[in-house]
């Protein structure tokens, strides 16, 4: 069984070395870290096949095994990832505020390391070298908890990672992987609060879930992605076909892919029949309220409640109709996620409407959902998507990894 005291106490003793680490030093760690990921990139996809071949055998889905699966491009995009990483500025060391008290007391706010970063996650392995791209630039170690799913591809990508780490002279502790794929030792592993200072899950909403409500340590919930498109009365439907198509299909296993069609009923009749040719070209089904399913009739299905609150992460679509913005709103509020709408207007008032009054991480007028990522954001790799509103909200760059702490300065100040 894996020894996770030995995993807490190694990452304790690595973090105050990676903390120390120059901002010139991480940045030339990570560049190699990318070279040598795309070198043993054979070595890598021979391990993914493994975890692919194990995927076929249990039933995955196709659309799982989309995010399982890794390719020399995928690996280039990867290696990417951790150039843009090392090209962002180093928030180590930032300062974030200073100011002088009366009594002569100088105060300074700092950003620092967050420490020991646990992440745990699903069938996806490049969170493993997005995940120690931003926990390394960030100055804190990381012990990473992978899904069974990708158990070879996680070994071989933290095999190529670490020995990087000690070629450079640097603790191979910085990124340390459980390997068991025993449920049980993630249960532990969630209760390590005097190793590990934040812990964040990255997948499905049963792993979220079972992480807040047993985690003892402190967690930033990363969510899933029940994301809309609303199409105003006032859209270019053109655009809203084009952004809709893309932000169903572009990637389907995604969290920010849109499940859920909202349609204001004066345009209804004009653009539901195209959305229903474009979205062929995909095969998506159409899971309809009454008023839109009289529009398609037996080329859609009709749609259950359960249905405008489920992250489908499949070529389904349900589609809800409205006849206000204020109506759009108050549905995507109440079966939103808090993870990424979108409006597609013309009208600028019900834009700013929609993008001050919906409650959700990342709110776009006339953008497909499909832009909230790191990457797009331009902060490099993400360790995942916040949906809550503490610590961190939306995709979570270096900055949002990190902590602070005020150093205070003075010539002998004593409180009466």
């Amino acid at each position: 069984m894996t020894d996770l005291k030995t995993l807490g106490e190694n990452a304790v003793k690595a973090k105050y070395k990676a903390a120390l680490i120059s901002t010139n030093k991480k940045n030339e760690v990570l560049v190699k870290c990318a070279k040598a990921l795309q070198d043993n990139a054979e070595e890598i996809i021979a391990a993914n096949e493994l975890d692919l071949k194990n995927a076929v055998q249990n039933g995955m889905s196709e659309a799982m095994q989309d995010r399982l699966r890794l390719t020399v491009q995928r690996i280039d995009a990867i290696a990417e990832g951790l150039h843009q990483v090392a090209d962002l500025p180093d928030p180590v060391g930032e300062i974030m505020e200073e100011f002088d008290r009366p009594n002569g007391m100088h105060i300074t706010k700092v950003r620092v390391p967050m420490g020991v970063i646990g992440i745990i996650y699903e069938s996806r392995p490049n969170v493993t070298p997005d995940a120690f791209s931003l926990t390394f630039k960030a100055g804190s170690a990381c012990i990473l908890k992978g899904g069974s799913d990708c158990i070879e591809s996680n070994k071989a990508i933290v095999k190529v990672l670490r020995k990087v780490l000690e070629d450079e002279g640097l603790d191979p502790d910085i990124l340390q992987l459980i390997e068991s794929t025993d449920r049980s030792v993630t249960t532990e592993f969630m209760k390590m609060k005097e190793y590990i200072d934040v812990l964040i899950p990255r997948g499905g909403a049963g792993l979220i879930r079972a992480v807040v409500e047993n985690s003892l340590i402190p967690v930033i919930e990363t969510g899933t992605g029940n994301c809309h498109v609303y199409i105003d009365k006032d859209a270019d439907l053109e655009m809203a076909v084009n952004i809709l198509f893309n932000a169903k299909t572009q990637r389907i296993s995604v969290c920010n892919a849109c499940e859920s069609l909202v349609v204001h009923s004066a345009v209804k009749d004009k653009v539901l029949p195209l959305i229903y040719e474009k979205l062929s070209e995909k095969n998506v089904e159409l899971r309809c309220d009454e008023p839109s399913y009289e529009v398609l009739g037996d080329k859609a299905v009709h749609a259950t409640e359960e249905d405008f609150g489920k992250e489908y992460l499949d070529y389904i679509l349900s589609v809800k109709t409205v006849d206000s913005v204020e109506e759009a709103i108050d549905h995507i509020n109440k079966y939103s996620t808090h993870h990424s709408e979108c409006i597609v207007t013309e009208n600028k008032d019900a834009a700013e409407m929609f993008q001050e009054r919906v409650d959700a991480a990342c709110v776009y007028v006339n953008v497909s959902t499909r832009f909230t990522d790191g990457f797009e954001f331009g902060f490099g790799a993400e360790i995942g998507i916040s949906t809550q509103k503490l610590q961190a909200r939306g995709p979570m760059g270096l900055k949002e990894i990190t902590s602070y702490k005020y150093r205070i300065t003075g010539n002998g100040q004593v409180r009466g």
